[in-house]
């Protein structure tokens, strides 16, 4: 399995902060929260903790060892920290982690309850539906442990009462993919006003995952 890595440099860092205002742009996030973490040949770079992101310069953004905790007398990291190390290195396959609090995607994440196969773009998140996590103080091992296990086989998953969490190769992919998991949880809410969906089989959910491979922004 190959490791998507970028440089650590001010084009990179400087991507991730593009990436946050984006979010807010489009209604994906609101204020400081949600954050990003991408992958560098010797750990990871993550948002700082509670930085406004129209503030944030391209220094700020930390850098982490995918093994070790912060150092403390560095710039304080996102407080979701360990989740955004616990799956890059779970994960050699992803290069950047995304996490946002959207508003449909939370509020089915505080239903607890997953996103099935309501439309066949339930595939860009690699199965039949999107899972969803129990409930786990944020920033913590217990949450980093379920999320991690939730993204075992999906590139996407719902945290339990709290937001939503997208990964891939690149940095671009995991906020398409952020964009598409908000747009289905908003589809499956207003599916269900009308009565029960009616979902797609696995059997069809299969034949989808053949054709997306290559799908969306690379």
């Amino acid at each position: 399995m190959v490791e998507a890595v970028y440089p650590d440099d001010t084009a990179t860092r400087q991507s991730i902060i593009d990436a946050c205002l984006w979010m807010g742009d489009v209604g994906i996030n609101q204020g400081t929260s949600g954050n990003i973490s991408v992958r560098v040949p010797d750990g990871m770079l993550i948002t700082p903790s509670a930085v406004p992101y129209a503030r944030m310069t391209p220094d700020m953004i930390c850098k982490l060892s995918l093994t070790e905790p912060p150092a403390p007398d560095a710039r304080k990291p996102s407080t979701e920290w360990q989740f955004h190390q616990a799956i890059l290195r779970a994960r050699p396959d992803v290069g950047a982690v995304v996490h946002a609090h959207p508003a449909h995607a939370t509020a089915i994440a505080i239903q607890r309850r997953p996103i099935p196969a309501v439309h066949y773009m339930v595939a860009a998140f690699g199965g039949i539906d999107v899972p969803v996590t129990g409930y786990a103080l944020f920033g913590g091992k217990a949450l980093a442990d379920m999320a991690v296990d939730a993204l075992t086989d999906r590139h996407g998953c719902l945290l339990a009462n709290h937001g939503a969490i997208t990964v891939a190769p690149t940095l671009d992919r995991a906020l398409w993919r952020m964009e598409e998991l908000e747009n289905l949880a908003r589809v499956d809410t207003l599916a269900r006003t009308g009565g029960e969906p009616v979902l797609l089989t696995e059997a069809e959910i299969a034949d989808v995952l053949v054709s997306f491979d290559d799908y969306g922004r690379q």
